[in-house]
């Protein structure tokens, strides 16, 4: 009889120290996320200025004042910075569209290298940010951490897809 006591009291210790485990575990990769979305966040900034820089060189190239594809350019930049997270994508990939609907021949060289290098940041910063994310909701969808609930009772982190690159005629 004092066995088995032993061995409930053994098999509950170890449960209790695989869910703590767990839920430590689980909270940082959450951490991981948040701080993922904070450097995809600064990377998708860093390209609006870069875009609204892209707009002030087509506005000052022409004679007659901006044209409307500066304008737009602008506005579009602005408005994605201004986003809320769950508008984000769809502002970005706006952003995206138009600048690839400019002509990228009168580009200052500087300027080109620019922009090349925010779209790399970001598409590295959407890389991790969606690896955290699948790791996170991999452990969290998990059947007894959602029983146990390890997780707390916060939605799953989401991904976030944008067109990355797009060239003329993509994602109009």
């Amino acid at each position: 009889m004092a066995t088995w006591i032993v061995i409930g009291i053994v098999l509950v210790l170890l449960v209790v120290g695989w869910a703590y485990h767990t839920a430590n575990r689980l909270d940082r990769l959450n951490v991981r996320v948040d701080l993922a979305r904070q450097s995809l966040y600064a990377s998708l900034d860093r390209r609006a200025v870069v875009v609204r820089a892209i707009a002030a060189e087509l506005a000052a190239a022409e004679a007659g004042g901006p044209s409307a594809s500066a304008r737009e350019l602008a506005a579009l930049a602005d408005r994605a910075e201004r986003s809320a997270p769950e508008a984000r994508e769809d502002a970005e990939n706006a952003v995206s569209a138009a600048l690839a609907r400019t002509d990228g021949r009168g580009r200052s060289p500087a300027l080109v290298i620019e922009l090349a290098d925010a779209e790399t940041r970001v598409m590295m910063a959407r890389r991790f940010y969606n690896d955290a994310v699948r790791d996170t909701r991999a452990l969290a969808e998990r059947r007894l951490v959602r029983w146990l609930r390890l997780g707390g009772r916060a939605s799953p982190p989401t991904y976030f897809e944008i067109n990355e690159r797009v060239t003329p005629g993509q994602g109009e």
